[in-house]
């Protein structure tokens, strides 16, 4: 392997860390290289502090920091031209003094789009690009897709038996993952920045939708009450955690500070009116975690990024038949204890 490609890799490990606790920003990891020894390294932590360059130069020993004008510094997104919550890390990298900076893949974000770079050129440093970065896109797919589509990354998840049976015929609760797919489902809503449902589910399994089994973030609420009918002693209304009830009826005044209601179109496509609000929250993810109504509108409208299936060891004989994707687009599958996880994506 080349050498920029090991310190990106490096940099897309540390990137990784910030999952769940930065979004709306990208996931980002910064490695600095003098006389290819690390001297420094870091990644965004958290929404509204430092980005990763920040953290990376910050981590160089003071005996140490006389080596960065030459020194290389590698990030696997363009440092951020504008000013946000934090001052622009293309500035911070110019302060330095860095001669050469490598970047895997430049920010979709139009507010830095390749300026970054033209700054940094422009200023006398080498800067190389495109390293890796197919796969600097991928762990940052959820940001491209709000960037570049407005709206969200769409996962779809669910169980199914091993004879591709979704629920039981009668509305009744019936569980089909093991403990261990139960615990990862719930470390990816930590992940992920909402989860969504429609009113069948928030009714009759009467779902948390937070994080209990692991530790993070809980991800914002995001149900479908088409009539207003949901009960207010429901899981789906206990607070603090955030909740946005999408409806026909005339958006109540709720007496719940962290449950909101958006008023939309139900005689319109609804899913596309749904996006365009969380884009405007800046939601760039939602786990769908439905009944099979809900799951197969999204399927058959063509509002999704990637499922997520977990096939149980149980066979039913009889029920309501689970959703279906074509089997070509199945990427991987992996056995989660006895259960089976097989992920679809476009």
């Amino acid at each position: 392997m080349k050498i920029p490609e090991c310190y990106i890799l490096r940099c897309l490990e540390l990137a990784q860390k910030g999952a769940g606790n930065i979004s709306p920003n990208p996931q980002v990891g910064a490695v600095i290289v003098h006389e290819n020894t690390i001297i420094g390294e870091g990644w965004h932590e958290e929404y509204g502090q430092g980005h990763a360059e920040v953290n990376a130069v910050a981590s160089v020993p003071d005996h140490l920091r006389h080596l960065l004008p030459h020194s290389t510094i590698y990030v696997n997104l363009e440092p951020c031209f504008h000013y946000g919550k934090t001052p622009p890390c293309v500035d911070l990298l110019l302060k330095c003094g860095f001669k050469k900076v490598v970047i895997a893949a430049t920010d979709p974000n139009p507010k830095v789009a390749g300026q970054s770079v033209k700054k940094l050129r422009e200023a006398g440093v080498e800067v190389i690009t495109d390293i890796l970065t197919e796969e600097s896109e991928y762990l940052n797919r959820r940001f491209n897709t709000y960037m570049l589509e407005k709206r969200p990354y769409i996962i779809l998840k669910w169980a199914q038996t091993k004879d591709a049976y979704f629920a039981p015929s009668s509305p009744s609760k019936k569980w089909i993952s093991n403990a261990l797919s139960k615990k990862l489902s719930h470390q990816w809503r930590a992940i992920e920045d909402a989860i969504m449902v429609g009113t069948t589910t928030a009714a009759v399994d009467n779902p948390n939708l937070n994080v209990r089994e692991w530790q993070g973030r809980n991800p914002i609420r995001v149900v479908l009450d088409r009539h207003l009918s949901l009960n207010s002693s429901l899981q789906i209304f206990q607070g603090p955690q955030k909740t946005v009830i999408f409806t026909a009826k005339a958006a109540p005044n709720s007496p719940k500070a962290h449950v909101s209601y958006v008023t939309i179109d139900f005689e319109q496509d609804v899913i596309p009116q749904v996006l365009q609000h969380l884009y405007t929250l800046k939601i760039q993810s939602v786990i769908v975690e439905g009944g099979k109504t809900l799951l197969e509108a999204f399927i058959a409208g063509d509002y999704w990024d990637e499922a997520r299936v977990f096939v149980g060891t149980d066979c039913w004989r009889e029920g309501i038949k689970a959703p279906t994707l074509p089997q070509h687009l199945c990427i991987s599958s992996e056995a989660i204890g006895d259960n089976l996880l097989n992920v679809f994506q476009k």
